[in-house]
């Protein structure tokens, strides 16, 4: 369908084989007209429309940031920023295009689905194609929808919590997100409604010079709870594409979510993203994030404790396993309200020259008593060639809280290398037996069956199986 060697990569003017009269498809670079054209193309209402033209204004006079990893070689003028995959939205794998339906069959997310899965929205290149919600869930008034498909079907939830949680003007990756933002998960979990399985969405990126831009709302309604899990990859060329997401998460009164995120990009993929939550009283939100794959990867889970009695944990994993790859990334806890509790827990694999970053951050403000809080950050470094830095910030306001922060930085040690290999083990097996043992305390953190897979993708990543 898509063809690779398109030649508007040379002269970066509408691509004749996606581009129509009425469809942006294909068009590379950033400018009003285009904007218009997405939201004329999705039939959005005229205050959406503002709204991504408010976003982009503000993204243009924003300076890009000078801190954390160098995005020199990111290139907008070069990057398309809406490209049609030629297939509606469905609920049935039967109306999704033959060769769209087999890319997610290769990657197991249709098998998944049928065993793992309350629910399952898959996209693939700038839009949704196929989503799905179990009828039993669908009885008790849950909402699981493309972001796009929830705006036309519940416009007035949509406006009322859409851009709340993340605001257009928090950052420059937040505001182009808000500018041209299509596709992505839209749920809404009604009052004492418990899902017990996961819902999951996979986003596929399968052309070059693409930027995807789904947005993600999840709205958990008193003493409700959810599990989301999404899962990423594109196809791997010399240029670069652009993934720049936006998460918004709202965990009303007594409800919990599960949030999972395994991040496996290809090395030409710039990921920068913006995630964050709200959380109220005696909610809680447990955040569980893998970064294998990617160029550049800039990701900070934040969640706001506002409510007394709120709870958070952040469980994250980064893996920079060849020469070029940054994985700069981390989380923050923002203490708003006494007797609230915030867990960091952040680990880092270093290899093949790659550089990985922790970024954390706790806040606690003045009147905010009886908080506890605790960041800790573990890095492994592989080889000599290979980087791992830490940038914890505590950041308390009163004292009358519970703060802790640990930092380790570790190698394989030649006498770990030694024992293994005297008792037969190859030093291949010997370094993937350490390495294993090292991401265990994450690993059983995640559903079982994404935890063989993290442990697959983690050895394929340090063995060059990216390059």
């Amino acid at each position: 369908m898509f063809k690779k060697d398109n030649s508007c990569l040379a002269c970066q003017k509408t691509c004749s084989s996606n581009a129509s009269d009425n469809n942006i498809s294909g068009e590379f670079g950033l400018n009003e007209e285009i904007i218009k054209k997405i939201s004329k193309f999705k039939g959005e209402p005229s205050w959406m429309l503002e709204y991504r033209l408010n976003s982009y204004n503000f993204f243009k006079n924003k300076k890009m940031q000078s801190w954390g990893p160098n995005l020199d070689g990111l290139n907008l003028d070069k990057i398309c920023f809406y490209l049609d995959p030629k297939s509606k939205n469905s609920s049935s794998w039967s109306q999704v295009a033959s060769e769209i339906k087999q890319s997610f069959s290769d990657l197991g997310v249709i098998e998944s689905e049928e065993k793992y899965s309350a629910g399952l929205g898959a996209q693939y290149e700038s839009e949704i194609v196929y989503h799905s919600l179990k009828k039993e869930w669908a009885d008790l008034g849950v909402i699981f929808l493309s972001a796009d498909m929830a705006l036309k079907k519940y416009p007035e939830i949509f406006k009322k919590y859409f851009g709340t949680v993340v605001d257009y003007k928090d950052n420059k990756f937040s505001a182009l997100n808000s500018a041209v933002w299509s596709g992505g998960s839209f749920i809404y979990v009604p009052e004492n409604v418990k899902i017990e399985i996961p819902l999951q969405a996979y986003y596929r990126m399968n052309e070059q010079n693409l930027g995807q831009f789904e947005r993600t709302l999840i709205i958990a309604a008193k003493n409700s709870s959810v599990s989301y899990v999404e899962g990423c990859t594109a196809n791997n060329y010399s240029s670069s594409s652009l993934h720049s997401a936006v998460v918004e998460i709202i965990v009303n009164e007594g409800a919990s979510v599960k949030y999972y995120t395994v991040q496996n990009w290809s090395g030409n993929v710039y990921n920068l993203v913006t995630k964050r939550a709200f959380v109220y009283k005696n909610s809680s939100i447990e955040w569980i994030d893998a970064n294998i794959g990617s160029k550049i990867t800039m990701k900070y889970p934040s969640v706001v404790l506002a409510g007394s009695g709120a709870k958070t944990s952040v469980l994250s994993l980064a893996v920079a396993g060849f020469n070029g790859q940054n994985q700069d990334s981390g989380a923050k806890a923002i203490h708003l309200a006494s007797n609230t509790t915030s867990k960091i827990l952040s680990k880092s694999i270093s290899s093949n020259g790659g550089i990985a970053s922790f970024r954390g951050k706790v806040k606690i403000v003045k009147g905010a008593v009886n908080c506890k809080a605790f960041m800790e950050c573990d890095s492994l470094i592989v080889d000599d060639n290979s980087e791992a830095n830490a940038y914890p910030v505590l950041d308390v306001n009163e004292h009358n809280t519970d703060v802790g922060h640990e930092a380790r930085v570790s190698k394989i040690a030649d006498e770990q290398i030694f024992y293994l290999m005297s008792r037969g083990i190859s030093e291949k097996n010997a370094n993937a037996l350490i390495i294993n043992g090292f991401i265990d305390s994450f690993v059983k953190n995640l559903p079982a069956e994404y935890a063989v897979e993290i442990n697959r993708l983690v050895d394929m990543e340090l063995d060059g199986g990216r390059l």
